[in-house]
């Protein structure tokens, strides 16, 4: 049966629900459409292809039209898929037309469903812009690595009141100004899923614990397919899909027309395996656990909810 592609009042009622949203990012067609075989809700081509497919050293460089480049090879690995392009630096901070016309290159010349851009309250009249163009527009608070300067490199954020205050501010200004979900960068739990009880609108993690309304990792992370870095929350499962691997390919009698028939004798079966092992995780809690959370003091813990904005 073709799967059918999740749509925003979908997204809205699982956030309801308490059922958690598993996505990715994927930047080719090969692993996008492992993503879609295995039963991805939605697929974020991010800007962080321009670190583990074109090997810079920071997402600073992309350009849209390599994003654009990323897009078309992920709409057509993953049809039925919900697609996010991620807007990267430069291409929508300058002014509302050059933020709207970019994100429609996302919709027009690529078929994104839905666009993301870095910033809280000062990027609001953007996200009014390109939602009143009839675009869905998601936000990025927390860590946001075109900005990593203003934090003094890659910081997790929210252990402070200042900080997780002026977190909790900006997603209500988002919410405001119209973006229909927000994804959480580099957080511990506790301060990250404050936010998600406090808005109406989905507030997904990436390295922001277990309290959020869904979780996202980046493809090469869980494949432990980049060699750089590897993030403290990311986890790759590999491991964990070899033996079942291993024990689909003895069941087979002859590989070489297996192969010739499915294409499910190597590397995209592993990693659709993976993907599933991942979603089936992310479904039913097991991930992140401790061993993927930014850990937070006991008393700076408890210095957070001495805020104005913590709730009970």
């Amino acid at each position: 049966m073709e799967k059918k592609k999740v749509t925003l009042l979908q997204l809205q009622k699982m956030k309801e629900k308490r059922e958690q949203i598993a996505w990715i990012t994927a930047y080719d067609y090969p692993f996008s459409h492992c993503a879609e075989q295995a039963g991805i809700d939605m697929i974020l081509i991010g800007d962080s292809g321009g670190m583990v497919q074109l090997g810079y050293q920071t997402t600073n460089p992309v350009t849209m039209d390599e994003m654009i480049h990323f897009a078309k090879a992920v709409r057509r690995g993953a049809p039925n898929t919900f697609i996010i392009g991620d807007m990267p630096q430069g291409s929508y901070e300058i002014s509302n037309e050059s933020a709207v016309y970019n994100a429609l290159r996302f919709v027009k010349e690529a078929g994104c469903d839905a666009i993301k851009l870095e910033g809280g309250e000062r990027m609001c009249e953007r996200v009014q812009a390109i939602s009143r163009a009839g675009i869905l527009t998601m936000g990025h608070l927390g860590l946001t690595p075109q900005s990593t300067a203003t934090f003094g490199g890659y910081r997790v954020q929210g252990k402070t009141i200042e900080s997780f205050e002026r977190t909790v501010n900006d997603a209500w200004a988002l919410q405001h100004a119209g973006a229909f979900a927000i994804l959480l960068e580099a957080m511990p739990s506790e301060p990250a899923g404050q936010v998600a009880r406090r808005l109406r609108i989905p507030i997904y993690g990436i390295g922001a614990g277990n309290m959020c309304d869904g979780q996202l990792v980046i493809m090469h992370d869980l494949m432990g397919f980049y060699q750089t870095f590897r993030p403290w929350f990311a986890k790759c499962y590999i491991p964990e899909v070899i033996e079942e691997y291993t024990q689909y390919i003895s069941t087979i009698e002859d590989i070489k027309e297996h192969g010739v028939q499915t294409r499910k004798d190597g590397l995209l079966m592993i990693a659709e395996m993976a993907i599933r092992h991942y979603i089936s995780e992310v479904r039913n809690g097991a991930f992140p656990n401790d061993k993927y959370i930014y850990p937070i003091k006991p008393e700076e813990l408890e210095e957070l909810r001495k805020s104005r904005e913590w709730r009970q």
